[in-house]
């Protein structure tokens, strides 16, 4: 397998400084500040990112698995929020709520709440985060039009 890169740069104090991030693929790229990660100013954080990482690997890992059991999804699209929270003196990303939709045909909705549930403890960002952060999961089957 290979390896993911990244970079982060950040100048100047805490609250007053500004970073910038850039996947080693030059795929994706932005900025960062105090004000974006903590003050819910527009712009993006590290937070988001990870939401973003798990958004996109609940969706793999539940195509993958609906595939492998011979049902084939035609779409899955999944939203994560990622909470940040202060525990004692520190942050913590606290919980991660994710809303996953689905269609799939041959498959009920408890089929699909399953295999969500089952991708969900599977892939490898929720096994990073798994211990550290409360999952929420919203699985819904959609009705193909």
């Amino acid at each position: 397998m290979p390896d993911s890169h990244a970079s982060a740069t950040w100048e100047g104090g805490l609250r007053t400084g500004r970073g910038s991030f850039r996947a080693g693929s030059d795929a994706f790229s932005g900025a960062y500040s105090f004000p974006t990660r903590f003050e819910g100013v527009g712009g993006t954080n590290p937070e988001e990112l990870i939401a973003a990482a798990h958004a996109a690997c609940l969706s793999m890992a539940l195509s993958a698995g609906l595939e492998k059991a011979g049902t084939p999804a035609t779409r899955v699209e999944t939203n994560a929020v990622c909470t940040l929270g202060k525990v004692g003196d520190a942050f913590r990303i606290t919980r991660m709520a994710l809303t996953v939709r689905g269609v799939v045909p041959g498959l009920t909705q408890d089929q699909f709440a399953a295999a969500a549930e089952s991708a969900k403890n599977g892939c490898p960002v929720s096994n990073a985060l798994k211990g550290n952060v409360e999952f929420v999961l919203e699985a819904r089957l959609e009705n193909i039009a």
